[in-house]
């Protein structure tokens, strides 16, 4: 397992470095520049050719991309062109709000759809398994946008049992259980996406298991059928589960802009937003990189929990 994982981090290297050039063609062929976006419209044309000659944005296209990779070798992320902070920094204080929220929906996500989609298969065409799967389809088919303003209004306005947004109160002194407070809305309109889509992967792939020679062969030996469908069953069904769950690591950090813009959440989703209408272009590619690398991360570690799922696979 090991010389196989550094083959794949050292082919990551030659990935990594193709997308920050593909990034970085794109936000350069973007209408409008920085400048243009955070300086007065009557500031003489003289003032904005000096701001752009000391942001570097009048030279050439591969002097301004090997300027930033070289600075990036030496681990600087450079500094934003509207903030001036670095962006390292601005980077590192969103990025902990948003795997929270990220990865709390997940667990949530995991907890709910793995032991109903097994329940849903073993009660194949039951009553349950019919409420479940609608279930599921209404979880998928409600945009997170309307969710998430529907949730607010329910429970924050009307009820006013939860926050409407925001990562801790007013005065910052609530602690963990303030977070987890502020937390349950985001992290359920997030979570309800991937319950809704995981509860019939889960189903599909033990409805193909149970159906196996060997679980009658275990059943007729006189082992438990709960022994059956959750070691036997389960056990075999991983794989495909692995591999669904895993993909939505990505996806819910990219879906996760949307929620933090609605519930106020001081993630990289709010940043990204900011960098986008500001064309903040060091704050952009260090966030498109921060994204490959967890693609890239995630891929890795499905490979890895196959082999642990499945002993029988291996990598040479």
């Amino acid at each position: 397992m090991l010389p196989y994982i550094i083959r794949r981090l050292l082919i990551s290297i030659p990935v990594l470095l193709g997308v920050t050039v593909i990034n970085f063609i794109i936000i350069k062929l973007a209408p409008g520049n920085p400048v243009d976006m955070f300086i007065d419209p009557n500031t003489p044309p003289e003032l904005l050719e000096a701001k752009k000659e000391m942001l570097g944005l009048n030279s050439p296209f591969y002097e301004q991309y090997w300027q930033w990779l070289r600075n990036l070798l030496h681990g600087d992320f450079g500094y934003s062109f509207s903030s001036y902070a670095p962006v390292s920094k601005m980077i590192g204080d969103r990025l902990g709000p948003t795997l929270l929220l990220a990865f709390t929906a997940l667990a949530a996500g995991l907890l709910i759809a793995i032991p109903i989609g097994v329940f849903s298969a073993v009660k194949h065409n039951s009553k349950f398994d019919y409420l479940m799967t609608g279930l599921s389809f209404i979880g998928t088919s409600i945009p997170q946008f309307f969710l998430g303003l529907g949730v607010i209004y329910l429970f924050a306005l009307k009820l006013k049992l939860l926050p409407t947004g925001g990562m801790k109160d007013l005065t910052g002194s609530g602690g963990a259980l303030d977070t987890l407070y502020h937390l349950v809305l985001p992290a359920g309109v997030l979570a309800v996406a991937v319950v809704g889509k995981k509860i019939r992967y889960v189903r599909a792939s033990m409805l193909d298991v149970l159906k196996q020679d060997y679980l009658r062969t275990a059943r007729a030996k006189g082992v438990r059928e709960f022994i059956v469908t959750n070691k036997h069953a389960l056990r075999n069904a991983l794989l495909p589960i692995i591999t669904v769950f895993g993909m939505e690591i990505p996806l819910l950090l990219g879906g996760s802009i949307l929620i933090e813009q609605i519930f106020q959440w001081p993630g990289i989703g709010q940043l990204t937003m900011q960098s986008i209408l500001s064309r903040d272009y060091p704050i952009l590619m260090a966030l498109n990189l921060v994204a490959a690398v967890v693609v890239l991360a995630t891929n890795l570690l499905i490979d890895i929990l196959y082999s642990i799922a499945d002993p029988r696979i291996k990598y040479s």
